[in-house]
Order: structure tokens, then C-alpha cells, then sequence
């Protein structure tokens, strides 16, 4: 168990990249996410791995179908003793009641909380999608639908909390921002991004960095900077 706010997003094609990776930061005072590309191709033999490694870990497939299929797919996140599982919330309101009655009934009970929406997306292409709501209005909708099947929070841009937090009135709901890049990083395919420091100053419960970690020469020291930072 860590008390750390560190995410860091365990992004590789294989197995054997990923335990290289491990390798690297073994000891490392944080928690491992495993996503869709790597939990694809390798099964939950990783989840097996990272154990091996002593890290904590979000199952980040962020489940959207379904009510049933959503519960029954929840049900076997559980079993495999993960710390934190994740659904889209624009997969409605009777899909966020099944996932959290799928951990209600398990005898191991991840945290779950719920995508609202994308860091990638900004209001220009957010609009393209043909919500009527505008990005903020849909994400406040998203937060409030997640807030009323008793979901522990949601994942969004630390640019969002403020807005949340005024509609959402409770302490104990979790905010995950991904989208944290490091000073002097590219944005890659993110559009809302944050510095780890400016999301925790945000309210950011938990931060996901990928790339900016993965690919450093000494990931095990920068996980200790950024530990430091927030």
C-alpha cells in the first residue's frame, strides 16, 4: 500500500517489455495502470507480473456496453485483486448501477470510478460528436451521473475539478487526472493537460503519466522527482 499520487501508465506491446520496465522501477513508491494494448495482448498474466513486483494496479479498460455485459465484466476485474477499475459514464445511468452492483456483490472491492470525457478531445472536436451539451456541460452531466450510482469518482482533466467540485459537494469523491505532462514534454495526443504539481493544486486525487515516465532514461529517478513535486 502507498500513499503516493502517482499513477504511472504501464503502456507497452508485450510482456517482456513491460517486465523490462519493472525491472527499472522496482521499489518505486507508486501505482501501475495496465490499459487496453497490453491487458489485449498479454491477458491477466500482467496483473500477475505486476504483483510479482509489489505495485497496486488500475485496470484501465474503461468498460462501455451493456448493462449486463458491463456487470459481468466488472465481476471478473474483481477477482483478479486489482486496486482501481474504470467505465465510461456515458455508458448511462442503469450501465454505472450494474458496474457498482458488481462490486457490491464481490468479495474483493476495487475502487471504481468513471470516464467522463477524453483528455484528447478539446471543444472543437468534442463538438463534432453532436451532443447538445457543450465539453464542460458533459462533463459536469457525466460527474453527476457517476456521483448518483455511488461510483468512489471519475477520471477527468484537472481543468475540470473546479467546476465539478462546485455541482459535487463531497471530499471523499475521487478525481484521476490523466493528461499530466512534465515541463518541456510534448502534448502527444493530449489536448487538456496539466503539470503533475498544477493538477494536485487543482484537486487531483490521482495523477496518470505515461510516456513522460516509459520513456525516460531513469524512470526510477523521475517517479522520486515528481513524488517530490506533488
Amino acid at each position: 500500500m502507498t500513499d503516493s499520487k502517482l499513477i504511472v501508465a504501464l503502456d507497452f506491446p508485450t510482456l517482456h517489455e513491460a517486465d523490462g520496465f519493472l525491472k527499472k522501477i522496482k521499489g518505486a513508491d507508486c501505482r501501475l495502470k495496465v490499459g487496453k494494448e497490453l491487458f489485449t495482448a498479454e491477458g491477466p498474466r500482467v496483473i500477475d507480473l505486476i504483483k510479482n513486483y509489489n505495485f497496486e494496479i488500475f485496470l484501465d479498460l474503461k468498460f462501455h456496453d451493456i448493462p449486463n455485459t458491463v456487470n459481468k465484466a466488472i465481476k471478473a476485474s474483481c477477482s483478479h485483486g486489482v486496486w482501481m477499475v474504470n467505465v465510461h459514464a456515458s455508458g448511462g445511468k442503469a450501465m454505472l448501477d450494474a458496474a457498482h452492483d458488481a462490486i457490491a456483490g464481490s468479495n474483493h472491492k476495487p475502487l471504481l470510478i468513471a470516464v467522463t470525457v477524453l483528455t484528447s478531445f478539446d471543444e472543437n472536436s468534442f463538438d463534432r460528436l453532436g451532443f447538445k451539451k457543450g465539453l464542460k456541460d458533459q462533463i459536469i452531466h457525466l460527474s453527476s451521473l457517476a456521483k448518483e450510482s455511488n461510483l468512489d469518482g471519475i477520471v477527468c482533466s484537472a481543468n475540470d475539478i473546479a467546476s465539478i467540485s462546485s455541482i459535487i459537494k463531497d471530499e471523499n469523491f475521487l478525481f484521476v487526472t490523466p493528461g499530466i505532462r512534465l515541463k518541456g514534454n510534448s502534448n502527444d495526443d493530449q489536448k487538456r493537460i496539466n503539470t503533475p504539481a498544477e493538477a494536485i493544486k487543482n484537486g487531483s486525487d490521482y495523477i496518470v503519466i505515461g510516456r513522460p515516465i516509459t520513456e525516460h532514461d531513469n524512470p526510477l529517478d523521475l517517479i522520486k522527482q515528481i513524488n517530490a513535486q506533488i
